[in-house]
């Protein structure tokens, strides 16, 4: 389900005939692809002239746009008060697109890379001020708010792309209220500006959990004693805080930039081919039949992700503590007023904009039309008959097929995670060795399984002699079961490794089997983390996007296995907002059911 489909990618990026690095050399030497870098793999003693006059021309480039913006920045009475903000947009626009000649000068990965820089320190930006409110101050609502944290893992990234069109279109919410203060709109879409901020409304929630649960764990008494020293309440922060946080940081970014390296639904929706990653450029390769090429783009993306994702792992384990704080920070009271205080208000206004107005717009422009208010899109998806035809989008028809993957998807993940969860929570090297594979899908983007499984079990494959075809219905399930099971392991294996050993030696010594040991003792302990992780994967299927695109899309124009994500993406085209959204309020809906099962039932691990 996972190894033989990717290892099938590997074989054809590698095979020509015969073994061969040819194709893999073929595309580092284009300069489409690596940029300033192709001739350094076409000839390495053109290196030095090459690259100079490629960091002189940047450099000049970025010195002019750093100039504009500053003198827009001193100036607003010269631009005009009126045009000063669409000004100071315009020149950070410039400065980003000067930036973006830097690291994109290395092509496609070059940009793929630089979007993923820019969106982690987005994340950062956004996420920090989050975690510090988190750890540091008491209010109503303030464990629902630790709680939605989880969100983006079981939101949807398509329904979040809707969101983003609904809120920053040209004719959303954001617009019409610029336009109503009397001052100019702002094209947002299809540009890098939006990727980014969406990667950061998608991933800033990740950084407040990690950050946060740090913040959580620094001793008080260490504080104390630095000011009992005489150090100022900077001083104490800066020397005693801060290098506990640094870890968590550390691992925020790492996480955000693997998941913005890969990402695919959200820039296909907000940047299209003009904004182009690795990932979107691999599916147009997929869909253009050059298969072979989009092989190569593959390994060479998922060498990068599995090298990351090895160095979030082994710092993971080298930074982790087991040890619970005996006297952790106390909270201060959140609503009082002071400057502190009020950035924090400024910065809750930040968050509603970015959190907030992408989801609320979604929800209006699907009861919302040029009449007024109405139900025609939500009728839309109940009324279309279940028979999808080549032109046309069953609604009926991929809500059906969603439910059913993502019931498939338990029969499948749930086993799997649980069976590797218990084989990673016993000692020795070899179970190391198996919570580390068991998170490899992580690593490998969904396109690159989903071309896996359509060259070998779609496509069929030869086993003894005889051809097996797996038919597009099983291979989804496939291919949802693999990325869902690392979460059932994720929730499972810190509650197994924190089990009492002596409960089933127990049990063992009173003559129960080892599967007996396991059903009554075991499982029955660990059912929180069972039902957690059970409620991610039908959320993480129902919300599947980059594999089942390619498997949906493989019969040509049978639209038969479209699901919802599938099916907003396509209804994304049409030129009203009303059908994507209605069908992105239906996926809000089942996924923040998911959500609540995670929050109550296997959330509170920490208790």
């Amino acid at each position: 389900m996972f190894y033989y489909p990717v290892g099938s990618v590997l074989a054809e990026a590698v095979t020509d005939g015969g073994v061969t690095l040819a194709p893999i050399r073929s595309v580092l030497a284009d300069d489409f692809y690596t940029g300033a870098l192709a001739d350094a793999i076409r000839s390495p003693a053109s290196i030095p002239a090459g690259l100079a006059g490629w960091l002189l021309a940047s450099a000049s480039d970025i010195a002019s746009a750093l100039a504009g913006l500053v003198g827009t920045l001193v100036s607003p009475f010269e631009t005009g008060l009126r045009s000063w903000p669409g000004a100071v947009l315009a020149g950070v626009g410039g400065v980003l697109g000067a930036l973006a000649g830097v690291v994109p000068g290395f092509g496609l990965f070059g940009f793929t890379a630089w979007q993923a820089l820019l969106s982690t320190v987005a994340s950062l930006a956004l996420g920090l001020p989050g975690a510090y409110v988190l750890a540091r101050f008491e209010f109503p609502g303030r464990r629902t708010l630790e709680s939605l944290t989880a969100v983006p893992f079981v939101l949807p990234s398509i329904m979040v792309a809707v969101g983003f069109v609904a809120a920053f279109g040209v004719n959303g919410p954001l617009n019409r209220a610029l336009a109503a203060l009397g001052l100019p709109t702002v094209e947002l879409l299809f540009s890098l500006e939006i990727i980014i901020i969406a990667h950061a409304f998608y991933n800033a929630p990740l950084v407040t959990r990690i950050v946060a649960a740090a913040w959580e764990s620094v001793d008080a008494r260490a504080v104390e004693t630095a000011r009992s020293l005489g150090a100022s309440p900077a001083r104490a922060f800066r020397d005693v805080v801060v290098p506990q946080l640094l870890p968590a940081v550390a691992t925020g970014a790492l996480l955000t930039f693997i998941f913005t390296f890969m990402s695919f639904p959200i820039v296909l929706a907000l940047g299209g081919l003009e904004y182009a990653t690795v990932e979107v450029w691999l599916y147009n390769r997929v869909g253009q039949l050059d298969i072979q090429e989009a092989a190569v783009l593959a390994v060479l993306e998922t060498v990068v992700s599995l090298g990351l994702t090895y160095a979030y792992l082994r710092y993971e384990a080298a930074t982790s503590r087991g040890d619970r704080v005996s006297s952790p920070l106390d909270r201060d009271p959140l609503v009082r007023f002071d400057a502190k205080r009020v950035a924090l208000a400024g910065y809750g206004v930040v968050v509603a904009g970015v959190f907030l107005l992408p989801i609320v717009s979604m929800l209006a422009a699907s009861v919302t039309s040029p009449e007024g208010l109405t139900l025609r899109y939500y009728r839309f998806l109940l009324e279309r008959g279940a028979e999808a035809t080549s032109a046309q989008v069953s609604p009926t028809l991929a809500v059906r097929n969603s439910l059913l993957f993502g019931a498939g998807t338990l029969l499948l993940a749930v086993p799997m995670g649980v069976l590797l969860a218990l084989a990673s929570t016993r000692e020795g090297r070899l179970a190391r060795a198996v919570g580390v594979l068991s998170m490899a899908p992580f690593a490998v983007s969904g396109v690159v399984v989903g071309l896996g499984l359509l060259q070998t079990l779609v496509f069929g494959t030869t086993v003894l002699g005889h051809r097996i075809v797996v038919g597009g219905p099983l291979a989804i399930v496939a291919a949802h079961a693999v990325g869902a099971y690392p979460f059932v392991v994720r929730n499972v294996a810190p509650l197994l490794a924190g089990l009492d050993r002596r409960l089933v030696e127990s049990a063992r010594a009173l003559g129960a089997t080892r599967n007996r040991a396991l059903l009554d003792i075991e499982l029955p302990l660990v059912a929180p983390g069972i039902a957690a992780g059970a409620a991610f994967a039908f959320a993480i299927s129902i919300g599947e996007f980059d594999s089942t695109v390619l498997l949906a899309s493989a019969s040509g124009s049978d639209t038969s296995l479209y699901t919802m994500p599938v099916a907003v993406e396509r209804f994304l085209g049409k030129q009203t907002l009303g059908r994507p959204t209605a069908m992105g309020s239906v996926l809000l809906a089942v996924t923040a059911g998911a959500f609540i099962v995670i929050d109550r039932v296997g959330g509170r691990y920490r208790e």
